[in-house]
C-alpha cells in the first residue's frame, strides 16, 4: 500500500509540475446558515404604534358608534344608494326586477348591493316572496 500511495503522490507532483492548473483546496466554512434577520427595532416600534392605535378605534362602545352612524345624514341624494333605499322603504318595498331596470343592474349585483353595501350603510334589509312569486327586498323597521 505504501507503494501505491508514494505513486500517487508523485503523480501528482508530476501532474502540477507540467502546468496542469491544479484547483486550490477549499478552506471549510466556518459560517452557518445565516438565521432571517428580525424586524429592525424603529420599524417595530412604529408597528406597536399603529397597533396601538388600532385598538384605540376599536375601544368605542357600540353605542357611541351607532349614534354616529344615526347622525349621518344618509347617502348623498341622487346617488344609486339614495334611489335603492327609496325604492325599498316603501310600503311594499321593492322586487328584484324593478331594481334590476330601474338601476340598470344584473340579478347579482342586486343581491351583492342588498348583502354588502345596505349592511354597510346599516341597513336591515328583509328578503321575501311576493303573491306572484317574485323576490321583493324591503328596508326592516
Amino acid at each position: 500500500m505504501k507503494n501505491a500511495e508514494a505513486t500517487n503522490t508523485t503523480e501528482t507532483a508530476a501532474v502540477a509540475e507540467q502546468g496542469a492548473p491544479v484547483a486550490p483546496e477549499k478552506a471549510p466554512s466556518k459560517k452557518a446558515a445565516s438565521q432571517k434577520k428580525s424586524t429592525p427595532k424603529a420599524k417595530q416600534g412604529a408597528k406597536k404604534a399603529a397597533k396601538a392605535k388600532a385598538a384605540k378605534k376599536e375601544a368605542k362602545p357600540a353605542a357611541k358608534k351607532a349614534a354616529e352612524a344615526s347622525e349621518s345624514a344618509g347617502p348623498r341624494e341622487g346617488t344609486k344608494t339614495a334611489q335603492v333605499i327609496a325604492m325599498l322603504q316603501r310600503k311594499g318595498g321593492a322586487t328584484l326586477a324593478e331594481i334590476m331596470e330601474k338601476m340598470g343592474w344584473q340579478k347579482h349585483t342586486v343581491r351583492g348591493f342588498m348583502a354588502g353595501a345596505m349592511k354597510k350603510a346599516g341597513y336591515t334589509v328583509e328578503s321575501f316572496k311576493n303573491v306572484t312569486d317574485e323576490r321583493t327586498y324591503r328596508i326592516a323597521k
